[in-house]
């Protein structure tokens, strides 16, 4: 496996980052996953522009976005997959023991494993926990993801791939790596960005190609909702067959399943939309 660090594709077992990098001691950097199909990166000019959105949000240099798709073309090249996640880690870099940044510049990281396309439906679980939809990281793809760690492991214990959290006014809001989608009476909604919600790539290019609403959405529409769907770089558009003890019987319902046949008509033919 060849990975990008700093400047230079390297072998895996050389690819090191210091100890003291900012990422690893108090989780200052940032991230995307982009999916790859066939050694070409899917939407990923979104994804960068999300990248620079996220590093000016932490206060990080904007990061050279032609470094970024060099790096990523040449992790593609080397490392052939039919479907792989491509995972750009940009960092505050070498930094003391503390919340202070050091003055060394930001740590790049471009790596890829291979994957396989997810079930068409899956099982959520909703979490005690919620997002804190004014906090200094809203809305910022950072790898300060402990939280999330703790909320799948959670839903992992109860047989679902995905925990659903509500954000500090009772709202729901979003997965640990995923947006949620509700069908009301036809209606395709999902929670605005206001909510806390990250804005996710997949969200945004579903609620162009199906005409979705954003809706502030009360946390107990998840017991409601006619039909619920994911969204997210690995799962595209996946269907909800269970959310805590509700069966959602039938799943993917209709709505959901032309919003998914949409979604793999419309990205089949544009790689970068």
């Amino acid at each position: 496996m060849k990975i990008w660090l700093d400047g230079a594709l390297r072998d895996s077992e050389s690819a090191r980052v210091s100890v003291f990098d900012h990422g690893l001691t108090v989780g200052d950097g940032i991230f995307e996953t982009v999916k790859a199909v066939g050694g070409r990166p899917f939407a990923l000019t979104r994804h960068l522009g999300r990248l620079t959105h996220s590093a000016r949000g932490l206060g990080l240099p904007d990061p050279d976005l032609d470094e970024v798709r060099r790096a990523c073309a040449a992790v593609l090249e080397a490392n052939p997959v039919p479907l792989g996640r491509l995972r750009l880690t940009y960092t505050g870099g070498h930094g003391p023991l503390g919340s202070d940044r050091g003055d060394k510049g930001p740590t790049l990281v471009v790596a890829l494993g291979e994957t396989t396309r997810r079930p068409d439906t899956t099982a959520v679980v909703t979490v005690p926990w919620t997002r804190n939809e004014r906090g200094a990281l809203t809305g910022l793809k950072t790898t300060s993801y402990a939280e999330n760690v703790v909320a799948l492991a959670r839903a992992h214990e109860h047989g679902a791939t995905e925990a659903l959290f509500g954000n500090t006014v009772g709202q729901l809001c979003e997965g640990t790596g995923s947006n949620v989608f509700v069908v009301l009476d036809g209606e395709i909604h999902t929670p605005p960005l206001h909510s806390g919600c990250l804005a996710g790539i997949t969200r945004q290019l579903v609620a162009e190609w199906t005409g979705a609403k954003e809706t502030d959405l009360p946390l107990d529409v998840l017991r409601e909702a006619d039909e619920i769907f994911l969204t997210s770089t690995l799962r595209d558009v996946q269907a909800v067959h269970r959310v805590d003890d509700r069966e959602l019987s039938g799943a993917p319902g209709p709505v959901t399943a032309k919003a998914m046949r949409i979604f793999d008509e419309r990205s089949a033919a544009d790689i970068d939309p």
